[in-house]
């Protein structure tokens, strides 16, 4: 499968060396599917609003715990394809009130890898 390559610092759209929109192949299509799967909010997929993270259950207002927000992550990368299992790292929240974290991804291949959010 493959998917639109985001640049890893904007998040954004990245060309290739001919000027045309850059694609990049299963296996790390998979990792960056995963990344935005976690960065997405519940409704905000203009063609699937059920996909995404839950912000208005208490994310943000200091009500949801840590470990209620780290299976919220697994389980929005659970729903990518190609994904046997899920289990996120979170780090924060920092100064500035973020949340970031890891998550290590099985592969239906049997393959880990780890993508950062």
């Amino acid at each position: 499968m493959k998917s639109l390559l985001l640049d890893r610092t904007t998040w954004d759209l990245s060309l290739d060396a001919d000027g045309n929109l850059a694609v990049c192949t299963e296996g790390y299509s998979i990792l960056q599917d995963v990344a935005c799967a976690v960065r997405t909010w519940l409704g905000e997929c203009w063609y699937d609003t059920s996909l995404g993270l839950p912000y208005d259950s208490g994310i943000f207002n200091g009500t949801s715990s840590i470990p209620l927000l780290r299976a919220q992550a697994e389980q929005a990368a659970m729903t990518v394809s190609g994904v046997a299992a899920a289990q996120c790292a979170l780090i924060g929240p920092r100064s500035d009130r973020s949340v970031g974290g890891v998550i290590a991804i099985t592969l239906t291949t049997g393959e880990t890898q780890s993508v950062q959010f």
